[in-house]
């Protein structure tokens, strides 16, 4: 019986001096969460005390680094550490360089054979763009104005603020998140200034030190001695020049085309006018010469058979120079021919009948242009 307590007891010593044994080693101090710009370094530390065997680090679930008594296992370059002794406590310190957005989470320190573990979390921030539409802005006195700031391209978006370094009657701004890629934040600003000076668009990192800005040069000139037009009064006089310009056009154009026309009427008439002319010139006197009768003698009178053998030439040269006249002579040229033959011919009529014996008359015809002329003679 008391062989079995011995026994007993000697098991219980054994497994506390294992739980002793086990538990000599302990993290003391975890790493703790940390907020770093990018491009730049982040470091994390870990102290645990004596009898440690195998320190691991890993980022995100992965392990990137172990340390043992020894010294230090890399598996990266991006991933190194620095070692620390203090009395019984030993300090292994985690260095992330040149960190990137792909490197913001969870990181772990733990230890071999071990269920205790420190955590810490890693926060990367970018700093963008600020963007301000001139360095140099002209504004009338006494009169509102506004002033934008833009920052593009940060993570995350920072606080923007104004330093205002003019005289002002009246400020405020407002700032408006933009959804675009990346997103950005705009900031406005009113103001009604009253002087000259500059005003500073500041941007701030949250939980950073981080911060950036820009100055705009505010100029004020002096108020318009008249008074201008609006801008729609500008456009529409602008538009008004316009159309009574292309009208103008429009209308020399038209005037050159009706002088163009009225010439070459004139010119056309002109021409008309001087055909007719040499018409009339070239039927006078094929016109008289056929109505007078210049083989007319009193010998022939006796003889009719004598005197009808001139007048079959004169006939022929009569039909010989119509037929030479041009084609072309007009309907109204014609006509006036016409009624000067008639006019001719009914005043000798009479004339023709007084002077005619008790003799047969003589028939002759003259051909001119395409109509037929009819001449009595009575010998």
């Amino acid at each position: 019986m008391e062989g079995s307590c011995q026994g007993v007891l000697a098991a219980l010593v054994i497994v506390a001096g294992l739980a002793a044994f086990g538990s000599s080693y302990q993290i003391i101090e975890g790493p703790k969460n940390a907020t770093v710009l990018v491009g730049q370094e982040a470091r994390f530390n870990c102290t645990v005390s004596r009898g440690w065997s195998l320190i691991m680090w890993a980022l995100k679930g992965t392990v990137v680094l172990s340390v043992t008594p020894m010294g230090v296992i890399i598996t990266s370059n991006h991933f190194t550490s620095e070692n620390y002794t203090e009395g019984d406590d030993f300090t292994s310190e985690m260095i992330i360089h040149d960190v990137q957005l792909s490197d913001a989470g969870h990181i772990k320190c733990s230890l071999q054979n071990s269920g205790r573990e420190g955590s810490a979390f890693l926060s990367v921030q970018v700093v963008g763009e600020l963007l301000v539409r001139t360095d140099s802005l002209v504004v009338i006195e006494d009169e509102p104005c506004n002033v934008t700031c833009r920052a593009v391209g940060w993570n995350p978006l920072p606080e923007l603020s104004w330093e205002i370094g003019v005289p002002v009657s009246d400020s405020s701004f407002h700032s408006v998140l933009e959804p675009d890629d990346p997103p950005s934040v705009l900031s406005i600003l009113a103001l009604t200034p009253t002087g000259s000076g500059n005003l500073t668009c500041v941007a701030k990192m949250k939980g950073l030190q981080a911060r950036d800005s820009r100055t705009i040069n505010l100029t004020v000139a002096p108020p318009h001695s008249g008074a201008s037009l609006p801008t729609w009064a500008i456009a529409l006089l602008a538009v008004s020049f316009s159309l009574l310009f292309i009208l103008i056009v429009v209308l020399i154009v038209i005037f050159c085309c009706c002088v163009s026309r009225r010439e070459k009427t004139e010119s056309s008439s002109l021409r008309k006018s001087a055909d007719v002319e040499t018409n009339q010139e070239t039927f006078e006197p094929k016109l008289k010469g056929g109505n007078e009768n210049y083989g007319y003698s009193a010998e022939s009178a006796s003889s009719p058979a004598k005197s009808s053998g001139p007048s079959l030439p004169a006939q022929q040269s009569s039909r010989q120079q119509s037929s030479r006249q041009p084609q072309q002579v007009t309907q109204q040229v014609m006509q006036q021919v016409t009624q000067q033959v008639t006019k001719q011919v009914t005043k000798q009529e009479p004339e023709l009948h007084q002077q005619a014996p008790t003799s047969r008359p003589h028939v002759s015809y003259y051909t001119v242009g395409p109509r037929m002329t009819r001449n009595v003679t009575l010998v």
